[in-house]
């Protein structure tokens, strides 16, 4: 238990057996440290140097008639949790300070035609992780709104993959306007709907949101299968086209 929570803390496991072995030592040198942990010395030296670093390691040196050593002793466990309330206060600051730097990273993000990022998920876990997506994705955002061209063929396994999303998204104050491709479909809420066809379904379902597109379609088998490609290119484009097809239906 206390190596995994010094693993939490932020020390590595190399880092944990000199501070464990400092511990049960009391004040030693390094070389007995070294011995001790069964980690090189010249490595255990630079660990300890981190850890005074931290506030968890003091040092002293010692004289004696012959020459003079520098011993290294543990300080009070309860400077762990001072430890990380400094860690806490950094964080803080760092935070303010990135959070002012955004723009100019997501302007560099932008100019760099960063690739594609392409996932997929299989079953009806695969697509509750998409629409959970959907959600998480939109709710960062300022506009809450995101496009759907819902097949009629496929929307009966998001109902079942997700049977709460409708009143998720609406909790959350997120809109959708909805092309139709077949049967069904009503209006619940926060949502608009117009129909591109009412007799003929589509083989998928596609979704488009904050920079990203969902494409959801069954195997051969019948399953239900989707992709996220995340890329603000073609989200732009699609959701021209959508916007589009939009005001002339």
């Amino acid at each position: 238990m206390i190596v995994e929570n010094l693993l939490q803390f932020g020390l590595n496991e190399k880092e944990i057996s000199v501070y464990l072995s400092l511990i049960s030592l009391g004040p030693a040198p390094v070389k007995l440290i070294s011995k001790q942990a069964r980690v090189n010395r010249g490595t255990t030296y630079d660990i300890l140097k981190g850890l005074i670093d931290q506030g968890l390691v003091g040092y002293y040196k010692h004289y004696d008639q012959e020459d003079k050593k520098q011993f290294f002793v543990a300080e009070p466990p309860q400077k762990l949790m001072d430890a990380i309330e400094t860690k806490k206060r950094n964080l803080e600051t760092l935070k303010i300070h990135l959070n002012k730097s955004l723009p100019e990273l997501e302007s560099l993000y932008e100019k760099s035609g960063a690739k594609p990022v392409v996932k997929y998920y299989e079953g009806s876990s695969g697509l509750r992780t998409i629409l959970e997506d959907v959600l998480a994705t939109i709710s960062e955002t300022r506009d809450k709104t995101y496009f759907v061209y819902s097949s009629a063929d496929i929307r009966e396994h998001l109902y079942r993959a997700y049977p709460k999303y409708t009143d998720d998204r609406i909790k959350n104050k997120i809109s959708v306007k909805v092309i139709s491709i077949g049967r069904g479909g009503e209006l619940v809420g926060l949502d608009e709907r117009k129909w591109l066809s009412e007799e003929e379904s589509s083989p998928t379902y596609i979704l488009i949101y904050s920079g990203k597109v969902a494409m959801i379609s069954l195997d051969a088998t019948g399953s239900p299968v989707g992709v996220i490609v995340g890329n603000e290119g073609l989200y732009q484009t699609q959701k021209m086209v959508f916007e589009k097809l939009w005001r002339v239906l």
